[in-house]
């Protein structure tokens, strides 16, 4: 349904995380995956994170979700904005299918925008790549060159820096794409209105890593090693680069082990930053009712936003989901392999794997968390 129009290796080589990247008609006859209205209706929902952006003159206000009406905005300069569409309103995740080129543990979420005309969040910076894509309406884009730009307010810590000189200034039109990789200051304004669809990549800060490492050490009683030396400096305050390097080293070693980290890089990139739409079902389901609606030609099916993740070279078969390992003892890596990039399971196919009843188990076990669900074979 949505095709990028674009050769993706030769762009991974030559733009991904290097360049911004105008691709002008990606999407061909491009089709909104949700209306306005709908977009709306989500930001009534409290679990759902969204907020409006007010544009006033050379400052914004944010104000938070959910809302019960956009009257009180008026008819021009402001903009919505719903994060993680696609764990709410499966008829977009077609569009998310497009970008899988790039390994899922990257993709955070599809944000969706609903913008008035003039309409804009304000000269920023992400940490993050983003696709932009245009759908209804106009919006122009502005992109700058990386370097030493201004934080608005002189506060380091905000995304929004003063103005920038473009490299890029361009109007977006329906099915057009603007890459930004992360560090490229960038100012979106609406010419008509519009509906814009952000696919966003994050990875891991050191923060993050070092944060998630020390409790994975932690939980798994790991990590006790000590620094040791046969050389002391000769002055009792000091202390040596040997011995800095050293103490370091106690780091580099666990970064080099799998077994102590992989566990850990496993639950963190297979969490998400925001809510899922957990489907539990009103009564448990047994392993003979999954049985059966398979026979009957049911499909299981991934819910929004889920991510199934598996390490290359994993001396254990086992799947990571949803920040949880699920162990799957002498499932073989093809199996795996399937399990980890396929969001649909067809009847065939789910015939066959349940026929180990490690993964009947499994399966009965994720469909009864609200992970997985059982959806008609249309």
């Amino acid at each position: 349904m949505y095709t990028l129009n674009i050769d993706t290796q030769a762009f991974i080589k030559q733009h991904w995380q290097q360049k911004p990247r105008l691709m002008q008609q990606a999407f061909v006859d491009f089709e909104d995956p949700i209306a306005a209205d709908e977009l709306a209706g989500l930001a009534c929902e409290e679990e759902i994170s969204s907020r409006v952006v007010v544009t006033k003159g050379e400052d914004w206000d944010v104000i938070q979700g959910p809302f019960e009406d956009y009257d009180q905005f008026g008819e021009d300069n402001w903009q919505l904005l719903v994060q993680a569409v696609n764990h709410w309103y499966p008829a977009s995740q077609p569009l998310v299918e497009a970008f899988r080129f790039l390994p899922d543990w990257r993709f955070d979420d599809l944000m969706v925008s609903f913008a008035t005309p003039g309409g804009g969040v304000g000269p920023h910076i992400d940490n993050y790549d983003v696709f932009i894509i245009q759908g209804e309406g106009e919006r122009r884009w502005k992109v700058g060159d990386k370097g030493q730009h201004k934080r608005r307010g002189n506060n380091p810590n905000s995304p929004l820096v003063e103005d920038f000189e473009a490299i890029i200034d361009v109007v977006l039109k329906k099915g057009d794409v603007l890459y930004i990789p992360p560090g490229y200051p960038h100012c979106g304004e609406t010419v008509t209105l519009a509906m814009s669809y952000s696919i966003g990549f994050r990875a891991p800060s050191q923060q993050e890593l070092l944060s998630e490492i020390a409790d994975s050490l932690i939980d798994t009683n790991q990590g006790h090693k000590r620094f040791t030396s046969k050389e002391e400096p000769s002055s009792p305050g000091l202390i040596s680069q040997a011995h800095q390097q050293g103490i370091m080293d106690l780091l580099v070693q666990l970064a080099q082990d799998p077994q102590a980290y992989q566990i850990m890089l496993g639950k963190l990139l297979s969490q998400n930053r925001f809510e899922l739409d957990i489907c539990e079902g009103e009564e448990p389901l047994s392993s003979d009712d999954l049985i059966d609606a398979i026979e009957q030609g049911a499909i299981i099916q991934r819910i929004g936003g889920l991510k199934v993740l598996r390490l290359e070279q994993d001396n254990h078969a086992r799947l990571f989901i949803n920040g949880e390992v699920y162990p799957l003892p002498d499932v073989k890596e093809d199996v795996l392999q399937l399990l980890a990039n396929q969001v649909s399971i067809l009847p065939e196919q789910a015939s066959e794997l349940i026929e180990q009843p490690t993964l009947l188990a499994v399966f009965t076990q994720l469909i009864n968390q609200g992970l997985f669900y059982l959806a008609d074979d249309e």
